[in-house]
């Protein structure tokens, strides 16, 4: 009966007159063909066996340089803030490591919060193309489920770098999905979105989760996703790291007693809302499992930039240019450099709004505008931690330099972090012309600093909080990671 049924009943959607398009919503691929599927096997699947030595080495690096990031930034009004109020607002639980503070201890998601507000306080952390700041929202994450774990089953060094890397990862492959993202973000904050994803994927895979278990942690962390940009330049933005960091652990933990999710949350499916709701161009395509054979990690095929003073990533560029000019203002000079000299300075830089900032009146501010570090790096010859205290920011030489910028946009400078340049002209009073032009700063994964410079940075951000036979120790702790039998030499050495 049924069969007679089938060839003589027509669809609904025919006889209604329904479009057929309207339907394709209920049209499901078959679980395992999924996108969302592949990463869920991509996480559950990779070994330590599949990092290079080329990301192995590269990872690291990030390690280091996040780790000295986050304990400078444990010094920050915005870290204090947040740790007050984790500590007033919830019950003590000690657990997990504190950046910082050797006799603070809190829960796994709130030392992840936290630690991930050190992280970003000082805009100091790591980027990527496309823009991103990868590590921030990850390692506090991994560290502070490593901290959960018991005292004899804590992962192994190569481990704890494959969860990072993981989370690393599948970061850039989401953001690869979309053209959006390849520019400086208009809308929202990168790290909220796509960290929060790293963030799960990399506790996931610590935690040894199954295929589907690691795909609804995906799923799970995507409702908890996103930040405007209107907070950027405020005591708000490390927040964004910060959630990302806690939440993404809040996913896999949640996905490991059993909660689920929409097992397409990153397909294209017509009519429903996944991570397309993030990128309106998104185009997802599967990620190859470790098991196939197709198993390489973006980080081999490009390398992470590292910020040598700690400010919005496009600033880099025309604090080089200003620097080149300051050289020339000092050889036509007394050796110093004064504003009566000058009479006009051009900015020639990619149009974006929230890095426009021609007067800042915080360190926030300053850490996010053009015309501040041009400025600073035409009178000091560069841009330090010291160039956003509050004395630095109001010095008046700074103010009436300030006064004389003016900014143009050319049509050739794109808001991307892989082709922009950053081009600064001085006109003195007496009408010559000094130019000063930067494609591609120091510290640019075209141009990544050297291990001894990345050292000399960490030890100065760490050696703020640490002392000197501990930073050393770290040093060679991150740098032989990979032949730990379990990452409690790294972890004891942070509290």
């Amino acid at each position: 009966l049924f069969s007679v049924l089938q060839k003589t009943i027509r669809p609904v959607w025919a006889v209604r007159g329904v479009h057929m398009s309207a339907v394709e919503v209920m049209k499901r691929p078959a679980p395992e063909d999924t996108v969302t599927a592949s990463f869920g096997r991509f996480i559950s699947e990779v070994k330590p066996r599949h990092l290079s030595s080329v990301v192995l080495q590269r990872s690291k690096r990030m390690l280091l340089d996040s780790i000295g990031v986050g304990l400078i930034g444990s010094t920050t009004e915005v870290f204090e803030l947040a740790l007050q109020h984790c500590q007033h607002m919830y019950a003590p639980d000690d657990i997990s490591f504190v950046y910082g503070r050797k006799d603070t201890r809190l829960s796994p998601t709130l030392a992840a919060f936290v630690n991930g507000v050190a992280t970003h306080s000082m805009d100091f952390d790591d980027t990527w193309h496309p823009a991103t700041h990868p590590s921030g929202a990850v390692l506090p994450a991994v560290f502070a489920l490593s901290d959960m774990m018991p005292a004899n089953n804590k992962p192994s060094g190569l481990d704890f770098l494959l969860a990072f890397n993981v989370g690393i990862e599948i970061q850039g492959r989401l953001m690869r999905f979309s053209n959006e993202a390849q520019n400086i973000p208009k809308r929202f904050h990168p790290p909220s979105v796509v960290g929060t994803m790293g963030s799960a994927a990399a506790c996931a895979r610590l935690l040894s989760l199954n295929e589907s278990q690691c795909s609804h942690a995906l799923a799970i962390a995507a409702s908890l996703s996103g930040a405007p940009m209107a907070n950027a330049a405020t005591q708000s933005k490390p927040l964004h790291i910060a959630n990302a960091a806690r939440l993404g652990l809040e996913a896999a933990l949640l996905a490991s007693r059993g909660l689920e999710a929409s097992p397409l949350v990153l397909d294209e499916v017509a009519g429903v809302a996944g991570f397309n709701a993030f990128y309106e161009d998104y185009i997802p395509r599967p990620l190859e499992s470790p098991s196939d054979g197709g198993c390489m990690f973006l980080l081999e095929e490009q390398d992470m930039a590292f910020k040598r003073f700690p400010a919005h990533l496009g600033m880099h560029w025309v604090a080089d240019a200003a620097a080149l000019v300051h050289k020339l203002l000092v050889g036509v000079g007394s050796g110093t450099v004064s504003p009566a000299h000058v009479q006009e300075i051009l900015l020639r830089v990619p149009h974006s709004k929230y890095i426009n900032r021609p007067f800042p009146e915080s360190e926030h501010q300053a850490r996010h505008s053009f015309q501040f570090n041009a400025c600073s790096a035409l009178l000091d010859g560069e841009v330090t931690v010291q160039s956003f205290t509050p004395s630095a920011i109001r010095r008046p030489d700074l103010l009436e330099m300030l006064s004389r910028v003016r900014v143009e946009h050319p049509h050739d400078n794109q808001a991307n972090f892989n082709c922009m340049y950053g081009e600064v002209q001085v006109t003195l009073v007496g009408g010559d012309i000094l130019k000063g032009r930067c494609d591609t700063f120091y510290g640019h994964w075209r141009n990544p600093l050297t291990n001894e410079s990345l050292r000399k940075k960490f030890r100065n951000n760490a050696g703020a909080v640490l002392h000197s036979d501990n930073v050393e120790q770290l040093i060679e702790v991150v740098e032989d990671l990979d032949r730990l039998e379990d990452c409690t030499p790294l972890l004891s050495q942070l509290q």
